[in-house]
């Protein structure tokens, strides 16, 4: 099997061949049939129609929780699309959710957008600098809009999370038809939101901002129900849709109807360290991983499970059932989905993009709004999120999420987790399964792929191209590179091991190219310096080769220093992990059996010589 990170790609006059055969291939039987006719008139040629295009988004879904990733995890609907396409295993989204959203939809990167920070933790020196608006900002131009131009009806359903004033909604940025959460989270059930000063989440349809939800809303259900109405609204018309599906999914809290919270019950009171292990071991035998892939290290303030009480390791396991379950429920709906389109004769010419945002989320969200005893957010969610007693885990008003732990098992076998540019943090499983995958069903990819490469690939499938100005502007540049060779099967990645990847939010940065990777984080997760990784040895990142290989060290610093200029980054001067190192244990090696008094049983004498005390 190849390795992962093999990037054997052909020439620029190849990569384009490559692109017109994709383009093409459907017009062939048209051009065929014509030339039989012979000398009969022949009828004006047939337009070849459209692929319909859906991306499927799971909001902090992990790289190992589907089925086809090594996931127990019951995901029949998405292993389906992943055995009728092809499995990438070296894509990168960013750290948080924003960020990734916004390269999404604009193929352009986050610091140029205007989410070179998240909204929510802008820091003093960023605000009023361009790139930095916490919102999508109106230099760029958004994929609906271009798919828009060219033909496709535009819908959306699910979290926006990219701006809330009339002209930032989904309506002003090329969606036809939508219903959207426009914040970052919230309740499944209601609008209940997370602080005081934003009690209410937001929401709109079509344009408007709704002033309740629809009776019985579930958020899962409710954004596929919605999305399957506009899509029967215009079917028959002739014009093909582009459905961005953005669920809010598996994000926390955990909230989902009785019948989803029961599905594993017991299953993970073994704790996350065996998991993580079952999961690595089905990633090797799937092909996902290599054979002598090494699990990363345990984090270092993570206890043992072996270690906890088996009522600690059931209560903590309990909070695993419930996500597992949310995956679960997601499937479901994308199966309702998948069933409707087949129903309705417009599956086979529907090409699914399926990932998720960013990492797994290992942080304590609700702790770090709630914040202080006598506080005002604290008092909030003690009124608001009161539901605590874990029989209520999942109704209106509970507020759960499964921790760092459970967290770094979704990101098997990978380091860290969202928030950090670990593999844990930017590293996701894709799916892409449609008319335009030419390569074998089920197939698995390890070419270096990048979410930014959305837009690219997806204005080539529709026929179109990205503008040079619009608005009486020049555009920015996109980042991104078509897939159109790669899912031709004529390329094995659109990069070439020149290439150059590169990331930075909240303080913490990151550059890859070919197997290496350049990463700078804050410490305790990091050293606060520069550590070097070989991801094809080593994608673990357990070893740093910082020491060992100074040129290349230098080498990669000049091009992140290359990256952050030419993008105009601006390191924040604050960040939500200013007071982690002194939170956090210190961070010690996770060596195997150490200490060994915690492993040491109970000594018991040979029983014949053994003998009571003497009168």
């Amino acid at each position: 099997m190849p390795r992962r990170n093999d990037t054997s790609v052909p020439d620029r006059g190849e990569l384009s061949r490559a692109g017109r055969i994709l383009r093409r291939s459907l017009a062939v039987s048209a051009v065929v049939a014509a030339a039989l006719a012979g000398s009969a008139p022949a009828p004006a040629a047939e337009t070849p129609r459209r692929p319909n295009i859906v991306i499927i988004l799971g909001d902090d879904l992990g790289f190992a929780d589907m089925g086809f990733f090594g996931g127990e995890i019951k995901t029949p609907s998405l292993d389906s699309l992943a055995s009728g396409g092809v499995r990438f295993t070296n894509f990168y989204t960013h750290a948080s959710c924003s960020p990734t959203r916004s390269m999404l939809l604009t193929g352009v990167d986050s610091h140029l957008n205007g989410l070179g920070n998240m909204d929510e933790w802008t820091a003093p020196n960023q605000m009023g600098v361009d790139g930095y608006e916490g919102v999508l900002n109106d230099r760029v131009v958004t994929l609906p809009q271009l798919l828009k131009d060219a033909g496709y009806h535009t819908y959306m359903v699910g979290k926006w999370h990219l701006g809330k004033a009339p002209h930032q909604i989904p309506a002003a940025r090329g969606f036809e038809r939508d219903f959207s959460l426009l914040d970052g989270a919230g309740s499944y059930w209601d609008r209940t939101n997370f602080t005081a000063a934003s009690p209410l989440s937001v929401f709109t349809e079509d344009g408007r901002y709704l002033t309740k939800l629809p009776k019985d809303h579930y958020a899962t259900k409710t954004y596929t129900d919605k999305l399957i109405g506009f899509i029967d609204a215009n079917h028959g018309d002739g014009k093909p849709f582009f459905a961005y599906v953005a669920h809010q999914a598996p994000h926390d809290p955990y909230h989902l109807p009785k019948e989803w919270r029961s599905r594993h019950v017991g299953e993970y009171d073994e704790g996350w360290d065996v998991l993580r292990k079952e999961r690595l071991k089905r990633q090797i035998e799937l092909g996902i991983m290599p054979a002598d892939t090494r699990l990363a290290e345990r984090m270092w303030f993570l206890p043992d499970p072996a270690l906890l009480a088996p009522a600690s390791r059931a209560f903590l396991g309990k909070k695993m059932e419930l996500y597992a379950g949310m995956v679960e429920n997601l499937d479901f709906h994308v199966g309702r989905l998948i069933d409707h389109l087949k129903r309705i004769g417009e599956y086979e010419n529907t090409v699914f993009i399926v990932f998720g945002d960013n990492g797994a989320e290992g942080t304590d969200l609700f702790q770090m709004i709630a914040g202080q005893p006598g506080s005002r957010d604290f008092l909030f969610a003690a009124m608001k999120w009161s539901q605590t007693h874990p029989n209520a885990w999942g109704d209106p008003g509970s507020y759960v999420a499964y921790g760092p732990m459970w967290a770094q098992a979704s990101m098997t076998p990978f380091s860290q987790y969202k928030g950090w540019l670990a593999e844990g943090g930017i590293r996701n499983a894709l799916i892409v399964r449609g008319p335009v995958v030419k390569r074998p069903e089920g197939s698995i990819n390890h070419g270096l792929m990048h979410v930014a490469d959305v837009m690219p690939t997806l204005l080539e499938i529709a026929g179109t191209s990205y503008p040079k100005t619009r608005d009486g502007h020049e555009t920015p540049p996109l980042i991104g590179k078509s897939w159109g060779p790669v899912l031709a099967g004529e390329a094995e990645s659109p990069r070439t091991v020149q290439d150059v990847l590169a990331w930075e939010l909240f303080g913490n940065r990151a550059v890859r190219r070919g197997n290496w990777k350049l990463r700078w984080e804050f410490k305790p997760f990091g050293k606060g310096e520069w550590e070097l990784f070989d991801l094809a040895a080593d994608p673990a990142e357990r070893k740093d080769l910082a020491a060992e290989h100074p040129d290349k060290l230098s080498e990669m610093v000049a091009l992140w220093d290359d990256y952050a200029r030419t993008n105009h980054v601006v390191l924040p001067s604050r960040t939500p992990f200013e007071t982690m190192e002194k939170q956090l244990p210190q961070r010690v090696p996770d060596d195997p059996g150490f200490p060994p008094l915690n492993q040491k049983k109970q000594f018991v004498p040979p029983e014949d010589e053994q003998a009571e005390p003497k009168k």
